[in-house]
């Protein structure tokens, strides 16, 4: 069940959500493998590789020691990468590998967000390459993500020059309270790993989203919301929780409601001034 979202219309606010696990449903960039086996940036064995760390990845979870062999086998395997070819491969298969793993719940609560005026922050220890087009596809304000050194013949290096994981997320959180102006004691954030507790403590409300064990151990102890996302859902086959539609068509909506307004008007105008014509003269008294 969804958490009430309070309204905060000052100060500023913001609600920060990592991505994997607990805005769709699977490793973000592990999902992409297949992709890029096919696009020739990666080998059958490595796909393979890369497979089974998604499997480890759901299975339980993954704590500070697996991330670490982790980032150094994707840093590692990504050496050579034309950065270009990466970003055409997202671009193509974004919609028909990541729109069908977004949780309902999850988009729910981004646009609940929304509605009350705060910004959405996706905060995510995968590539910028990778979470950049899917913030923009749930419609976020702003991405924290690990970025890659780039060499000057547009490849990885496999070096990285922003590496966005524990710690460090919740640096990033609090250089754009100040940058932006956000209240962190009236701000949001959600994540489903024990990595991000600095992140969780960041702010005033912090929620546990499918959270692993040591994350769960936390929010029980300090009486955090724990939220359970299941549901995968397209977003175009989704019904909005809280629908809010854009400026424009505010506006547009307002000026027809305004015409029809004054149309109405006229035209009871009129029809009382011809009832009025219609009606026979009073006789004169005798």
């Amino acid at each position: 069940m969804l958490c009430v979202v309070e309204n905060h219309s000052l100060p500023r606010t913001a609600a920060f959500f990592d991505l994997d696990k607990t805005v769709i449903a699977k490793s973000s960039t592990l999902t992409f493998s297949k992709s890029f086996y096919q696009g020739g940036l990666i080998s059958r064995r490595a796909a393979l590789r890369t497979a089974y760390a998604q499997f480890v990845f759901l299975a339980g979870g993954a704590d500070h020691d697996q991330m670490e062999r982790m980032r150094k086998y994707l840093s590692g395997m990504c050496r050579g990468w034309n950065v270009r070819q990466v970003k055409e491969i997202v671009a193509e298969t974004l919609h028909d590998l990541i729109d069908p793993i977004i949780y309902d719940e999850a988009a729910s609560l981004i646009e609940r967000h929304h509605a009350t005026g705060r910004d959405v922050v996706i905060v995510s220890t995968s590539g910028a390459e990778v979470v950049e087009p899917i913030g923009e596809l749930l419609g976020a304000d702003r991405v924290v993500a690990t970025r890659m050194v780039v060499g000057d013949d547009g490849c990885f290096t496999g070096e990285v020059e922003y590496y966005a994981y524990g710690p460090t997320k919740a640096e990033a959180v609090r250089e754009l309270a100040v940058s932006e102006g956000y209240d962190l004691e009236h701000c949001y954030a959600y994540s489903d790993s024990a990595t991000d507790l600095p992140m969780l403590q960041a702010v005033g409300h912090p929620h546990a989203v499918n959270p692993d064990r040591a994350l769960r151990r936390e929010a029980v102890a300090r009486g955090w919301p724990i939220l359970d996302f299941h549901r995968p859902v397209r977003l175009k086959q989704r019904i909005p929780a809280f629908p809010v539609p854009p400026r424009p068509a505010l506006v547009a909506a307002a000026a027809l409601g305004a015409a029809a307004a004054t149309a109405g008007l006229f035209w009871y105008a009129s029809r009382r001034r011809s009832a009025v014509a219609r009606q026979p003269a009073p006789s004169a008294s005798v």
